[in-house]
C-alpha cells in the first residue's frame, strides 16, 4: 500500500516561499491504477517526485510497504527506491552510451546477487516488441521505441510502485496508443501500484482512479 499523509512542498524564491503542494493525502491499494491531471504548473511532477522519493516533502510522510520512506538514511532510501520504485519519464532518460539491453538492466546493477537480470531484461524487451533492438543504442531508436525501453527499465526489478510522468506526451497519437497499451498490459501482468501524470483524456480513461491537482490541492475527478 502507498500512503501519502498531509504532503506539503514549498520552494524559497526571491519573492518569498512558493507553495506547490498543500496538504496532499493519498492512499492507494496494491495493483491499483491512478491518473493525476491538472493544468501545467499545478505541481503534478513535483508530487510524483515526492512520492518517488526524488524530492523530500517540506512536511508530511510517504509510506510504501509500511516503510516511512523519508526516515531512511540516504543510502537506505537510494536502495529502496532502486528496488521498489520504477520511473517512466516523458524524456525517457536513457544513457546514450549504453545499449538498449544495458539501459534496461541499469536498475539491477546495485544488486550483484541478481543473476536473472539479463534474461529478465531480454524478456521485457520481447514484451515491448524490441527484442531485435537489444544491441542498438538509443540514438538508433524512434521516440516511441525509446519510451518502450524506458517502460521495460521501470519494470525490471518488479517494483511495488511505478510512476509515469507524461509517458506519451512527446509521441504522435498512434505511437502514444501503442505505449499506453503496453503500460496497461504490463501493469495487469505485474500488478504494481501505477500512478500516471498526463494531459491526455484518452490515456486517463484507462485507469481505475482519476485525480485533479489544482493550486497544490489534490481531489478526485
Amino acid at each position: 500500500m502507498l500512503r501519502a499523509e498531509s504532503i506539503q512542498k514549498s520552494f524559497p524564491t526571491r519573492g518569498g516561499e512558493l507553495v506547490v503542494l498543500r496538504e496532499v493525502s493519498l492512499t492507494l491499494e496494491p495493483g491499483t491504477t491512478s491518473v493525476i491531471m491538472g493544468p501545467s504548473g499545478s505541481g503534478k511532477s513535483t508530487l510524483l517526485n515526492v512520492l518517488g522519493t526524488l524530492e523530500p516533502p517540506t512536511a508530511g510522510r510517504v509510506l510504501l510497504d509500511e516503510s516511512d520512506l523519508f526516515t531512511l538514511s540516504e543510502r537506505e532510501l537510494a536502495l529502496f527506491r532502486n528496488r521498489r520504485i520504477g520511473f517512466v519519464f516523458q524524456d525517457h532518460h536513457l544513457l546514450p552510451q549504453c545499449s538498449v539491453l544495458e539501459n534496461v538492466m541499469i536498475p539491477t546493477l546495485a544488486d550483484r546477487a541478481n543473476t536473472n537480470a539479463a534474461p529478465r531484461a531480454r524478456h521485457l524487451l520481447e514484451r515491448v516488441g524490441l527484442a531485435d533492438r537489444a544491441d542498438h543504442r538509443p540514438a538508433e531508436l524512434s521516440g516511441g521505441e525509446r519510451q518502450r525501453v524506458a517502460l521495460a527499465r521501470a519494470l525490471i526489478n518488479r517494483p511495488a510502485l511505478v510512476l509515469a510522468d507524461e509517458p506519451t506526451g512527446n509521441l504522435d497519437r498512434r505511437t502514444a496508443e501503442r505505449v499506453a497499451d503496453l503500460l496497461v498490459e504490463l501493469h495487469h501482468e505485474q500488478q504494481p501500484i501505477l500512478i500516471v501524470v498526463t494531459h491526455s483524456e484518452r490515456l486517463a480513461g484507462r485507469f481505475d482512479q482519476q485525480f485533479t491537482l489544482v493550486d497544490g490541492t489534490l481531489a478526485p475527478r
